[in-house]
């Protein structure tokens, strides 16, 4: 069976609204983007409600460093999950390599017996 290669959907241009602020920005996945402008606008509207500033530039700044903190923490968890699973395996790996041998030694005394 032949498999076809699809190419790469060309980026078109999608228009976003960040802030009351209409943005084009260029993209293949249009739902994609549109999630991500959603969390931007939702973070600075966020960070202007809880500030008493109107400028818009360092309203976006807020909400960068806010995101960013986020981004952060994620990356972080995510490392100690990461660093979980791997001592996990390795248990495992090491009870397995025990259990093969115990297995091994009783299967020998077997075939002595």
């Amino acid at each position: 069976m032949e498999q076809t290669l699809e190419a790469p959907a060309e980026p078109q241009s999608i228009a976003v609204e960040i802030y009351d602020q209409v943005y084009n920005l260029r993209g293949t996945d249009h739902a994609y983007i549109e999630r991500l402008a959603h969390v931007v606008d939702a973070k600075m509207r966020a960070v202007s409600a809880h500030g008493n500033t109107v400028d818009s530039l360092r309203v976006a700044v807020l909400a960068a460093l806010n995101i960013a903190d986020e981004l952060c923490a994620v990356r972080q968890r995510y490392e100690q999950l990461a660093g979980t699973i791997q001592n996990s395996q390795t248990t495992i790996r090491s009870r397995a390599g025990n259990l093969s041998h115990m297995l091994d030694e009783i299967l020998e005394d077997r075939k002595v017996s």
